[in-house]
């Protein structure tokens, strides 16, 4: 007598979970948008406060090297304030947040003096990326930036 034996169907061959085809590529698609935005928020975050980092470090150091090359108080002044307004233009900085301190060492009279060493600070604030002005967010996710930079003046330096 012949056995006659009935052949699988496809779900019997796929087991228990067979409910399930497919859903991983939706879980993927899923769990990656969920990781992946704060991530490029992350990677644009840190990009806008490294460019400003940026800006704020070449300013100090332009604004103090040409205070300490020029010929007298008055043209060291000029370039100061030349450097600072050129670099600010170049990097996009917003210039209302941007606060230079410019000091010399030992304090003397004027600055610069024959001697003295020219310290400049520049700080300015950077804004995140994409925070909206409500309930004053744009004011609160800010992050404070600061470089500072130091050159001698020549001792035979004269004013005039």
């Amino acid at each position: 007598m012949l056995l006659w034996r009935r052949s699988r169907t496809r779900d019997e061959l796929a087991g228990p979970a067979s409910g399930e085809t497919g859903s991983a590529a939706l879980e993927f698609i899923g769990l990656g948008v969920i990781l992946l935005v704060p991530l490029v928020y992350l990677v644009l975050a840190l990009g806008a406060i490294q460019g400003q980092m940026l800006g704020v470090e070449s300013a100090a150091r332009h604004t103090a090297r040409t205070m300490s090359a020029a010929k007298g108080a008055a043209e060291a002044t000029a370039r100061a304030d030349a450097a600072v307004r050129s670099t600010i233009q170049e990097y996009g900085m917003d210039a209302a947040t941007v606060d230079v301190d410019i000091r010399c060492a030992p304090v003397t009279a004027e600055c610069p003096a024959a001697g003295a060493t020219v310290v400049v600070t520049v700080t300015a604030e950077v804004a995140l990326p994409f925070v909206p002005p409500v309930f004053g967010l744009d004011r609160v996710s800010t992050v404070r930036v600061q470089a500072s930079s130091a050159y001698k003046v020549s001792r035979t330096w004269r004013d005039g």
